[in-house]
């Protein structure tokens, strides 16, 4: 397939990229800068130059690939309303230029919010409709798009896609505990994280554009939960820090944005999806990587 991924070379795209082409596929992706454009120009891959904001190179991307790989978002912690506006745009003009094709438009999506009191399924329906909900309901708007001849694919993320080189939450908790000399979990440590090892996330990607059905929902999960305790007992063991409770009002101020969702539990099964897909991970585990020294080097 000639599969068009936006976010290319983000943390989680870019290894996307290196197992599609690796796979045998070619690629084309999205770029926003020069720099971009000579990693993606390195690895082989084809670009359409442009942004979240411009609809008019994410239209043309979708209109010159046999698939579609939606990765990006703005992340933009400080207006999130800004980052949830661009993502329902986005996926819509995506899934319109699409509509009708039958080829595969597989977007990724976050675990959170979907549930309480448990660990999120596959079958679990997003709870954030329409344009003021969270990322702008795109799951769901991504999903109408079945019924215009579209074969969308939601792929779930762990709330820590690790390994070697990760910005996300977990890189922010390092530097927090270097900033405050100490690592810290909120109240008694119980909250509870998924986790995936970004090469088998890449993977998974790929086996959903490759043959999920319509309508599927895809669980990157490796490890259903790990205790927020034990990621900061890994933290503080890898800085030579010492662990300490962080008490759940002072959490922002101790981690910044971070500190609510490290606070909460975000889990969820990936059992439907491995038995689909035939998908078993075999990367590190999350303790692992940060003892490995993956978020202190």
């Amino acid at each position: 397939m000639r599969a068009f991924v936006t976010g290319a070379t983000g943390w989680i795209g870019s290894a996307v990229v290196d197992e599609l082409i690796s796979a045998g596929h070619q690629v084309i992706g999205l770029a926003r800068s020069d720099r971009a454009e000579q990693a993606l120009a390195a690895k082989g891959a084809g670009l359409v130059r442009g942004d979240l904001d411009d609809l008019a190179s994410l239209r043309r991307g979708a209109a010159e690939a046999d698939a579609v790989i939606h990765m990006a978002n703005k992340h933009d912690w400080g207006n999130p309303a800004e980052s949830d506006r661009s993502e329902r745009a986005a996926v819509q003009a995506l899934g319109d230029a699409l509509a009708g094709t039958g080829h595969p438009f597989v977007v990724a999506a976050p675990l959170s919010g979907l549930v309480e009191g448990r660990a999120a399924t596959e079958d679990d329906v997003s709870p954030a409709v329409g344009p003021e909900s969270n990322r702008g309901g795109s799951e769901n708007l991504a999903l109408e798009y079945v019924a215009q001849g579209v074969r969308t694919v939601i792929t779930r993320f762990a709330p820590s896609v690790h390994g070697r080189g990760d910005w996300g939450f977990v890189n922010f908790l390092t530097e927090a505990a270097r900033k405050q000399g100490v690592s810290g979990y909120v109240g008694d440590g119980s909250a509870t994280w998924s986790a995936v090892h970004r090469d088998d996330a890449a993977r998974l990607i790929r086996l959903g554009m490759e043959q999920a059905p319509a309508g599927t929902r895809l669980h990157v999960v490796a490890e259903e939960a790990v205790t927020t305790r034990e990621i900061a007992e890994a933290i503080g063991r890898s800085l030579g820090l010492p662990v300490e409770s962080v008490a759940p009002q002072d959490a922002g101020g101790h981690f910044g944005f971070v500190g609510s969702f490290f606070a909460s539990t975000m889990t969820a099964s990936s059992d439907a999806t491995r038995q689909l897909l035939s998908w078993e991970p075999t990367g590190p585990t999350l303790l692992a990587d940060i003892e490995a020294g993956a978020y202190t080097a």
